[in-house]
């Protein structure tokens, strides 16, 4: 049983921040911030969930199944996520290439404390909680350092990233994407490169405020697993579940902004324009309406907005939103498991594009493309796309982020790796400062 406290602070953003920097304390921390971002499906502004009571830990072997069971029995509020490589056990693939990080395929954990904010109000739900631990923890989070407070301390030592694919092997493997499809193996592919760096020390909470700041996403999500953080600024979301309404919001088309106000609105309306960029998109949104299709009511799925041009601190970004509606008695897992990995890390047709990405890659991919998210005691679930993230494991001082673009008949190589840099801006920024 749940005790539920609503709490108003003087100020919501010092109180995220403090409440942040208090969390650090648990083994298992979960932050999910939308950064006021305007859209229409948000449910909270911002959420943090810690402490594990029960979790659930495993590769990619029935991973969707022992899930299923996990939230079924659970019947509560549970958080983490879905890695790209659970591909292996929705499909007859396999992942091999090198792996730094070393996260769990699926990690999920059932709560103890959460926070789930709401304009000027935050409702605190406690499980199985103590006589005042509610109100020491209040004290003691309004008694914690701010984020950006400067006594922190700074990078123990200077990052020098490296990437995984060299600048020549990279248009070389984006040629022999390319022949792929002339031979009509596929129509599209993301295909995506890693930037690493070894033997260093970051400060997660520092790297990801610096990183959230520059970006300020609509899925910004912070998570500790004792030593294993994920740092993510994204902008896409998976899939949502509200009821019986599931919704699919894919991005495929970027444009780099620009401080000059004019040339910032013909940027963005080069990229509305843009027959390549427009393509992509529409290729990826007929994807996910027969991903939808799987589990959907006939009839029920409907693409509610095609080829919109957002507007992001560093980018401007083309999104399409795809909904569908499905029977009550459809298990929520089977929805994610039916649409995964998202379509627009993945490319057309879906397994033929995942073969070809495997075997152009050099890296195992884990939780970049993968999901982060959360789901409700009654089964309603969010995801977002694990992209624009830094990844890190304290224990073996590695930290990665990865970047991808939309391989098509009409891509040019050196266009898709300067899309790549634009991607990897923020990432590299805060990390190098």
């Amino acid at each position: 049983m749940r005790t539920t406290h609503i709490h108003k602070p003087e100020s919501v953003g010092i109180f995220k921040s403090q409440l942040l920097t208090w969390s650090q304390q648990f083994h298992e921390v979960v932050w999910m911030d939308s950064n006021e971002f305007h859209e229409a499906y948000s449910s909270f502004d911002a959420v943090l969930a810690v402490d594990a009571i029960t979790c659930i830990q495993s590769d990619y072997h029935e991973a969707f199944s022992k899930l299923k069971e996990y939230q079924s029995t659970t019947k509560d509020w549970i958080f983490g996520y879905l890695s790209y490589d659970l591909k292996n056990t929705v499909e007859e693939l396999t992942s091999i290439n090198f792996d730094g990080l070393q996260f769990p395929d699926l990690y999920f954990f059932q709560p103890k404390k959460l926070y789930l904010f709401k304009g000027d109000t935050v409702k605190i739900l406690y499980l199985n909680m103590v006589a005042d631990e509610l109100e020491d923890d209040l004290i003691a989070i309004c008694q914690s350092e701010l984020v950006e407070d400067k006594k922190r301390s700074k990078l123990l030592n200077d990052i020098a990233i490296k990437p995984r694919i060299q600048k020549e092997d990279y248009l070389v493997k984006v040629n022999k994407m390319l022949d792929h499809i002339l031979r009509g193996d596929i129509y599209e592919a993301n295909f995506c490169q890693e930037y690493y760096a070894e033997n260093i020390k970051i400060n997660p909470i520092q790297i990801y405020q610096k990183l959230n700041d520059i970006s300020k996403p609509p899925f910004a999500t912070f998570i500790k697993l004792d030593d294993r953080y994920v740092l993510s600024a994204s902008p896409e979301r998976y899939l949502k579940k509200t009821g019986n309404k599931i919704i699919s919001q894919p991005i495929k088309g970027t444009a780099k902004r620009s401080e000059n106000k004019l040339e910032d609105q013909n940027l963005k309306a080069q990229l509305e324009l843009d027959e390549k960029e427009r393509s992509e998109n529409i290729m990826i949104v007929d994807l996910v309406r027969n991903d939808l299709s799987k589990t959907a009511i006939k009839g029920t799925v409907k693409v509610e907005e095609l080829c919109q041009v957002y507007s992001f601190p560093q980018v401007h970004q083309m999104i399409s939103t795809v909904s569908s509606e499905i029977e009550s008695s459809e298990h929520a897992v089977h929805v994610l498991e039916s649409t995964f990995p998202m379509g627009s890390m993945t490319g057309a047709p879906k397994i033929s594009a995942m073969k070809i990405i495997e075997d152009l890659e050099e890296t195992k991919r884990g939780v970049y493309s993968g999901a982060v998210g959360y789901f409700t005691p009654h089964s309603d679930f969010d995801f977002n796309v694990v992209i624009r993230s830094i990844l890190y494991n304290e224990t073996k001082q590695y930290v990665s982020f990865s970047v991808g673009s939309a391989i098509t008949a009409k891509s040019n190589p050196l266009k898709e790796y300067e899309e790549c840099l634009i991607k990897a801006k923020a990432m590299r920024e805060v990390l190098e400062d």
